[in-house]
């Protein structure tokens, strides 16, 4: 790993020694930094914006300039793959994503295509291109996805949701329906993710956002057999490297060993589970990654001191196996300070825990 400059975060995510825990947080490039905000209306919208690989660089590296991460993630949006299927991808103020053509009938299904990472969404590779050009082996890259089960809810819903009426329904009365909609969605992950560790990124991250609204039983079968087969698919090694896989469910701290079966390097926590509860269950398995209440950051330094120290104290002493982060992503009301804060207080406090 001699061409990065700070390698820490691949190494603590394969449960190798590190001199401190490695920090970077979720929607680290976005609209809590004025810069961001200047950017984008540059660009005039979001998705200009995503499709725009120098713009795209430039507010991946804005959170770098300004804070000691340990890593970039790539700034992209999980509904590029739906969206580069044809369904007409519009954002509406205060409402959030829509699809102008949602996913509801066996038609619908064999109609879309398998998204071809270097055509339809060869903007997102060019991105992740430039990212790593501009980076100069600082910090790896982070390259991500939606999960199958995820991406299926926007796509069945035609938008964002709060009771997931619509493919609940098709789940319940059409199984099969839906295992064909969410089959297709993890062959288009495989090869998106693929694409992006081809382009450059030096790791990858699976967002299943809403694996936690469904039942144990539904979870293995909707969503975590998905992201099964997505982890079997990666390319694990590229550039005489590994490169890690981690998977995050929101609200899915009940199911960590079954994601740790996966195979997946790490798993993303949280704020609802204790570390050292999560530790003590799969911590010979994988790195963990989390997992503070992104909330905290809107209050003292001292009190965001406190909780990293609280987190940290929770993994306890071991060399390896723990990224720091948020457990969702922060905030776009919270004071830039406040992150600056948040991540110096990371790189102090843990550095006990790795002699």
């Amino acid at each position: 790993m001699s061409s990065l400059k700070n390698d820490n975060y691949l190494r603590a995510l394969l449960r190798e020694p590190v001199d401190y825990t490695p920090v970077w947080m979720m929607r680290q490039a976005g609209r809590y930094l004025p810069e961001y905000r200047k950017t984008r209306s540059q660009a005039g919208d979001f998705m200009s914006l995503c499709r725009n690989p120098e713009l795209a660089s430039e507010v991946t590296l804005q959170p770098l300039k300004r804070f000691k991460l340990d890593a970039a993630i790539l700034f992209s949006d999980i509904l590029t793959v739906p969206d580069a299927m044809g369904l007409g991808l519009y954002f509406e103020a205060g409402e959030g994503p829509k699809f102008s053509h949602p996913v509801r009938t066996p038609a619908d299904i064999k109609r879309i295509p398998i998204p071809d990472p270097e055509g339809e969404l060869r903007y997102v590779m060019d991105a992740v291109r430039q990212i790593r050009k501009d980076l100069n082996g600082e910090v790896p890259l982070i390259g991500f996805s939606g999960s199958p089960w995820t991406l299926a809810t926007y796509m069945v819903e035609g938008g964002s949701s709060k009771a997931f009426t619509v493919i609940k329904k098709m789940m319940y009365s059409e199984p099969a329906l839906l295992h064909t909609l969410l089959d297709k969605l993890a062959d288009s992950v495989i090869d998106y993710l693929n694409g992006q560790i081809m382009a450059g990124a030096q790791s990858v991250m699976i967002f299943d956002t809403w694996g936690g609204v469904l039942t144990p039983r539904d979870y293995k079968d909707f969503s975590l057999h998905y992201m099964h087969k997505i982890v079997d698919g990666l390319i694990r090694e590229h550039d005489s490297r590994t490169v890690p896989v981690t998977l995050f469910t929101k609200n899915g701290g009940m199911w960590l060993e079954s994601i740790a079966a996966t195979g997946c390097d790490a798993i993303g926590l949280d704020w609802t589970i204790d570390i050292e509860d999560a530790k003590s269950r799969v911590g010979d398995k994988v790195a963990l990654q989390g997992n503070m209440d992104p909330s905290i950051l809107y209050s003292s330094p001292e009190r965001i001191r406190d909780e990293v120290a609280r987190i940290l104290s929770g993994f306890g002493y071991d060399k390896s196996g723990h990224v720091f982060n948020l457990g969702h992503g922060i905030h776009l009301d919270v004071p830039p300070e406040n992150a600056g804060s948040f991540i110096d207080a990371v790189h102090d406090l843990s550095r006990v825990y790795h002699q």
